[in-house]
């Protein structure tokens, strides 16, 4: 590809980025320009486009409806002519830039460490931002300003979704909370509740089972993480509902919480990931897919291996 062609792809990456953060000082080290670098790109752009693209409004901009048109169709060209241009498979050792994963503490706690060590050690220089999902429509993703989302919630097309894993519900209270082995469907209803904010202020998945039964829940707090859900716990009557896994994590770090079963009829969940089809063959987003998988599978063993132990070491436990 001539020379000119390489530097209009460098500048299209350029505007990318400048209409994603709307401002020049952040889309300059972004990028890796200095900050008169980058305004320099903005200048050649609005003349080879005739239009202003970005306008100023207090200390960032607004996009102009040309900008905004340009937005989506970057998003879908962008990791297409990045390849054409490499012409070759996707190196980690030597790859550069910013990976963004739509999660929750929940992945942090649960998937993270089986994943984010294992993506350093194979792409050191690549940087891995795990950002808080905006609406249930995945629009981080449609827009090409997420790479994959990490959820329990399935997608409407376009968007692919593969599961990971399965989880399910359990419920977290105090130590001294009276109830010992399992909420019945009168007793949970009747108590209050820690509710993880994950969608609109509610947890849809608890949200959805209550209603279906006639019933709901009466919140006397309301956080955005399942971590923060649990340290509103100790000292109070309250009941936290939060996928298994990180439960048991977080029960065996802190004595002052355990575990009671919630209400018979909440099924296990699949927890999957979420990408759009433009970048079904890219190699980069091949290679992430992959990584993430492999840490699923981890995960699924690890939690397997460490049932089984406990298995071995409770005499009363029939081993099947």
């Amino acid at each position: 590809m001539p020379h000119s062609d390489l530097g209009l792809l460098h500048d299209l990456r350029a505007l990318s980025i400048l209409l994603e953060e709307r401002n020049v000082t952040r889309a300059a080290l972004r990028f890796h320009l200095s900050q008169p670098a980058m305004s320099r790109t903005l200048q050649r752009l609005r003349g080879l486009f005739d239009d202003e693209l970005l306008v100023r409004s207090g200390g960032d901009y607004e996009l102009t409806p040309r900008a905004r048109a340009m937005q989506h169709e970057l998003a879908l060209l962008l990791p297409r002519l990045q390849n054409f241009v490499a012409g070759k498979e996707f190196d980690p050792t030597t790859a550069t830039g910013i990976v963004r994963i739509i999660g929750t503490d929940y992945t942090t706690s649960t998937l993270g460490p089986h994943l984010l060590p294992k993506l350093f050690l194979a792409a050191p220089d690549l940087e891995v931002r795990i950002e808080p999902r905006e609406h249930d429509s995945y629009p981080a993703l449609e827009g090409g300003r997420a790479d994959i989302a990490l959820s329990v919630l399935r997608p409407a097309a376009p968007l692919r979704w593969e599961q990971l894993f399965t989880d399910d519900l359990v419920c977290v209270v105090d130590r001294d909370h009276p109830e010992r082995d399992r909420f019945s469907l009168a007793d949970y209803t009747a108590a209050r509740h820690v509710a993880v904010t994950v969608i609109d202020q509610e947890q849809p998945m608890i949200e959805r089972w209550l209603q279906t039964r006639g019933h709901s829940r009466t919140a006397a707090v309301r956080v955005p993480h399942f971590v923060s859900a649990l340290a509103a716990l100790p000292g109070t009557p309250l009941v936290a509902t939060i996928p298994r896994r990180l439960a048991e994590l977080q029960a065996a770090a802190d004595p002052r919480v355990r575990l009671v079963e919630a209400p018979e009829g909440l099924d296990p969940f699949p927890y999957g990931m979420v990408w759009h089809p433009r970048l079904e063959t890219d190699p980069t987003h091949t290679w992430l897919r992959g990584m993430i998988r492999a840490a699923a599978m981890d995960l699924t063993e690890s939690s397997s291996e460490e049932a089984h132990s406990e298995d071995l070491l409770n005499p009363f436990t029939p081993i099947t």
